[in-house]
């Protein structure tokens, strides 16, 4: 989506779609008697994300004029309501004929701050992937590509630049996580972020098998080897902070795609497991928007990235791996893999870095859907501090989290008579244990927070924020947290 700022707006003939947000209850004069009493007959309140659009004759032209509401100005959720109206707009009309719109930001009295939200709105609706779909029908392809902003308030353009380094590190997670698991594999999902940082400043790290193997990565490696893609860990980091401050660490779980192993998952829903890597996906994309705005902190993003495979080389149900750690894990199922991929990766990053805070986000459990449905990600954490400026994160990015407990009493749903840890507890609590499981791995003293996010990542229904599939989440609670917390 192409976002171009003007002074004026380009007339009915060049443009026929003339959109701009209102406040919730806003006087609608203005727009003239036909707009007036359609959006009374239609109930249109200014509610966020309601719109009202109608037909006007201008000159010999028609114009189509349409009003997305914002909500009340005094909002508590004010910044979230203006980007619900602007995605709003972008909803509506992105296969609808139109290729272009004008958007009048200069009707709902907005900050410069909440203008670009607006735009945020516009840019993360109108993402689509579209690049299978050889016979699309030509009402369902998407035809706005551009859209010309009037009436912003000064310093919006600023305020856009750093949202819409927000918005690409968000359309890259969802690349990322809609591709299927023949395209995106661990070296292929390496070299689109080799590619996706180039230039920018941001260094890359990448650990080969041979590599992992040398530093005694026994679990994660232990996930890999029943596939013929290999396995990865990459970490991606940005100085952009205090030279010498500790960086704050955002690790994902990257499965490009879970068979489950030997212990095979069912057939139907199968292929949902190509966005196994969703955690992945949301600290990479978290970091090309933290490089992207030039964020002032030091964070490194760090991702296991394996294909869990049941081939006849694949870890068994009763196999003991050891982890780079040192302690060894019991291997009870090997759909349970995700913690095997984590607890290396943690103990590396921490290893590696010496991190202020660290912070994990995962697919981990379908526990955590039962338990939270598909509206919250579930936190875990071993610091108040941390997790409650987590918690504020997510009230403001839209990124939604919930806490939930940790502690020494789950530990022993989890103990082996013969090694140190199983991988899986019994039928309860099974998102508690999957968290308490990556606890052992997190040196004393260390903050860490672990995200499941198994509901969040893909929806079968459109969001304000995105169409159906892949939902972007963790990036802007990622960036967020950085603004707030490390910044």
């Amino acid at each position: 989506m192409q976002i171009i700022f003007a002074d004026t707006a380009p007339d009915a003939v060049s443009v026929s779609l003339h959109a701009s947000i209102v406040n919730q209850g806003d006087d609608l004069s203005d727009y003239g008697a036909a707009l007036i009493g359609g959006a009374k007959a239609a109930r249109f309140k200014g509610s966020a994300g309601q719109v009202f659009e109608t037909y006007m004759v201008e000159g010999e032209a028609v114009k189509r004029v349409a009003v997305a509401g914002a909500g009340e100005k005094d909002a508590d959720k004010r910044r979230l309501n203006v980007e619900r109206a602007g995605a709003a707009l972008a909803g509506k009309y992105l296969r609808s004929g139109e290729t272009e719109m004008v958007l009048d930001l200069g009707q709902a009295d907005l900050t410069a701050e909440e203008a670009a939200a607006a735009l945020l709105g516009v840019r993360l609706r109108s993402w689509s992937h579209d690049k299978y779909r050889t016979k699309l029908a030509a009402d369902k392809k998407v035809t706005l590509k551009k859209v010309h902003v009037v009436g912003a308030p000064e310093g919006t353009n600023a305020n856009w630049e750093s949202e819409a380094a927000i918005a690409r590190g968000v359309e890259f997670t969802k690349r990322l996580i809609t591709e299927p698991g023949n395209v995106l594999y661990p070296e292929s999902f390496v070299t689109l972020c080799r590619e996706a940082f180039e230039g920018t400043g941001a260094e890359i790290t990448v650990l080969d098998e041979a590599e992992m193997e040398e530093l005694g990565m026994g679990a994660l490696l232990g996930v890999g080897q029943g596939s013929a893609r290999a396995s990865r860990l990459l970490a991606i980091r940005w100085n952009g902070g205090e030279e010498g401050a500790k960086p704050t660490v955002f690790v994902g779980k990257g499965v490009t795609f879970d068979t489950g192993g030997i212990s095979i998952k069912p057939g139907p829903g199968m292929e949902d497991m190509k966005w196994d890597m969703g955690g992945a996906g949301a600290v990479a994309g978290g970091m090309l928007a933290l490089v992207g705005r030039r964020a002032k902190a030091n964070v490194v993003g760090v991702v296991g990235l394996v294909e869990n495979m049941p081939d006849g080389n694949a870890i068994r149900p009763g196999d003991v791996l050891t982890s780079m750690s040192g302690q060894t894990i019991e291997v009870l199922n090997t759909d349970a893999e995700g913690r095997l991929v984590l607890c290396d990766a943690l103990h590396w990053a921490q290893e590696q870095y010496d991190p202020a805070a660290i912070v994990d986000f995962a697919t981990l459990t379908g526990a955590m859907i039962i338990a939270l449905g598909n509206e919250h990600a579930g936190i875990f954490a071993n610091d108040d501090t941390l997790a409650d400026n987590l918690l504020e994160a997510s009230r403001v990015s839209g990124d939604k989290l919930w806490r939930l407990p940790i502690g020494p009493a789950y530990d022993k749903l989890i103990d082996s008579p013969i090694a140190d840890m199983k991988n899986i507890g019994g039928r309860g609590a099974g998102s508690i244990t999957a968290a308490q499981f990556l606890h052992r791995f997190i040196k004393k003293g260390t903050p860490w927070a672990h995200c499941d996010v198994a509901g969040v990542v893909w929806s079968d229904k459109p969001g304000h924020a995105h169409d159906k599939g892949a939902t972007g989440y963790g990036v802007r609670l990622i960036d967020r947290y950085v603004a707030n917390s490390v910044e």
